[in-house]
């Protein structure tokens, strides 16, 4: 018999396509077209659903149903990416990454210190869609619910945050591994830059070339 498979997201991009066509004996069950798509759904967890109706691997099947495979949906509002002139302030970005499959949530602040403030100016148009990678990158490598992350330009006086990432993740290790990779990345690869205002001099923070890639 034969058996429609509807593809989604990270499944569709491995297939190549959004639907396929598997022939199956009489009586298979979901677990057996789970089977005949081989390594397909390796190392990533679905959900299945028989004619849109969710489904166990025993649920039988019949000629012409549609089985849909989802994998995990994207939590909270991550990726989120925003540069911005105003005051940050963590609860607003936490909120953006809360999730139910979440056991963790870890926030990073970067602050003002040792100067009376930073001047920061960003090319805004690259900076936000960079982050925005970034954060993607690492809830795939790191197998975070939701990133986000916003960054402030113009004056931030001393002790006050500039930069702000929320990650949250099943577990604590991935959590804090995926907040540490994003605000690493940040500074090294977004289009940021940063003058030091101290005693009435003012100097430019070096860096580095951020990468092309």
């Amino acid at each position: 018999m034969q058996v429609k498979v509807r593809l989604f997201a990270q499944l569709r991009e491995r297939a190549g396509a959004s639907e396929l066509s598997i022939e199956l004996p009489e009586g298979a069950r979901v677990k057996d077209a789970i089977d005949e798509l081989g390594s397909l759904t390796a190392e990533l967890p679905v959900v299945m659903a028989v004619n849109r109706e969710y489904a166990d691997g025993d649920a039988p099947l019949a000629p012409g149903d549609e089985l849909a495979l989802i994998p995990p949906v994207s939590g909270g509002e991550g990726p989120w990416a925003r540069i911005t002139t105003d005051p940050l302030g963590a609860d607003s970005l936490i909120e953006r990454v809360r999730d139910p499959r979440a056991g963790a949530v870890v926030t990073f602040q970067g602050v003002t210190r040792n100067v009376e403030r930073l001047e920061y100016e960003a090319y805004a148009e690259m900076a936000e869609p960079r982050i925005e990678a970034i954060l993607r990158d690492a809830i795939e490598r790191h197998g975070l619910c939701a990133a986000a992350a916003e960054h402030r330009v113009g004056t931030v006086p001393l002790s006050e945050p500039s930069v702000l990432v929320a990650v949250s993740a099943p577990h604590r290790g991935e959590a804090f591994a995926g907040a540490r990779e994003v605000i690493d990345r940040i500074k090294a690869e977004a289009p940021i830059w940063k003058k030091e205002v101290a005693g009435g001099e003012e100097r430019w923070v070096e860096g580095s070339a951020p990468a092309a890639d």
